[in-house]
């Protein structure tokens, strides 16, 4: 079996556009709806969406490599990046501020040229206070760079990367690549064509020890930006790490090949279901901007904390509903208290209860 990187005519990538001319138009039907909707909300709430997006690909794509942060701590690191905090909560884990600090600059300077330098940059925030590896440089050495799984002693081997002696070529190609398809205008049809080939193509290069994917994602994520005209809206990360088996398996499949027909079909349809979960997550947010239009001056301080926090859980509603026991936990407060604040929710029609007694729950009442 020979690697993708192995073929003499390297890294010279054919495909058949034929077979997905429907999926690239409903790319660009719902992007239209992604950002036609963006725009329709007030400064709080393109606020809250913004971060909303960031904290959703901070986490996802640090999941897909094993590593699980805080939803607490990777917002307060995001909004006191933006400057929307006053007073941020101080965050010890440097992995949080780094890949938040990654995924702002990705988004801030989406337009501009891919550089090795700031390829180096991103490696560097991301791998902050990593002692372990080679920070901002491309990987050196002779030992080979597999992607593995399995328990040690029967190791199967998925990919193997090109040698590292390989790399400054490979990169300074790559850069090269990827500026010279950039488009001079927005370009959204073949916006997810390139963002999947960049993915794949430096997923395959593999340039540093550790953070590609990461780093490989957010090339994918500059594309499609740079396509678009407009900072991406979508969460690509969110889509890939719920089926990671599958992603692995697209990978595998398509690093032993120049044919990416295959590889674009499935990133472009990844990409239309990160497109309907963004205009899901925007249309909750416009509901919360409804719900406190409606609801905001007649609710306490407590209250707007807890339904804050409820709204907070996504579209996919607060999981097992707000109770009495969560409400004192989640505003610091007496059983009675809770109780009666409750009660009020439920007499302003802010919520709707459900069952009776102690398993009373609560959810949003988000009708008009």
């Amino acid at each position: 079996m020979l690697y993708n990187w192995q073929h003499k005519e390297w890294p010279d990538f054919t495909f058949n556009l034929t077979s997905i001319q429907d999926e690239l138009f409903e790319f660009t039907h719902r992007m239209g709806q992604v950002y036609g909707l963006a725009n329709s909300l007030g400064k709080q709430s393109k606020d809250d969406s913004l971060v909303d997006i960031l904290i959703t690909e901070a986490i996802k794509t640090s999941e897909i490599e094993g590593e699980f942060f805080s939803r607490e701590d990777v917002m307060s690191s995001i909004k006191k990046n933006l400057g929307f905090t006053v007073n941020p909560k101080q965050i010890v884990d440097l992995r949080v501020i780094g890949i938040s600090d990654l995924l702002i600059s990705v988004r801030n300077d989406y337009s501009q040229s891919l550089s090795q330098k700031m390829l180096f940059d991103w490696h560097k925030l991301l791998m902050k206070g990593s002692n372990r590896i080679k920070v901002g440089k491309w990987r050196t050495g002779p030992d080979p760079m597999q992607v593995v799984s399995g328990a040690i002693g029967r190791e199967v081997v998925h990919f193997e990367a090109l040698p590292s002696n390989q790399l400054p070529k490979e990169m300074k190609t790559f850069i090269q690549w990827f500026n010279a398809s950039a488009p001079k205008s927005s370009d959204i049809k073949n916006a997810p064509i390139r963002a999947a080939i960049a993915h794949l193509y430096f997923e395959s290069i593999h340039p540093f020890e550790d953070g590609n994917g990461r780093i490989g994602r957010a090339l994918a994520d500059k594309a499609l930006s740079q396509g678009t005209g407009k900072a991406s809206l979508i969460s690509l990360s969110h889509t890939l790490n719920a089926n990671k088996k599958e992603y692995y398996q697209a990978l595998k499949q398509a690093q032993q090949t120049l044919d990416l027909t295959e590889w674009l079909h499935y990133f472009i349809n990844v990409l239309l279901e990160a497109e309907q979960e963004s205009i899901y997550n925007t249309e909750h947010i416009l509901q919360k901007a409804k719900f406190f239009d409606r609801f905001g001056t007649a609710l306490n301080s407590r209250q707007k904390r807890v339904i804050s926090k409820m709204f907070d859980a996504g579209y996919t509603g607060f999981e097992g509903g707000m109770s009495a026991k969560k409400y004192m936990t989640i505003a610091k407060t007496t059983k009675p208290t809770a109780t009666r604040d409750l009660q009020q929710l439920v007499s302003h029609g802010a919520l709707i209860p459900t069952g009776g007694g102690r398993s009373t729950h609560y959810d949003l009442n988000l009708d008009n």
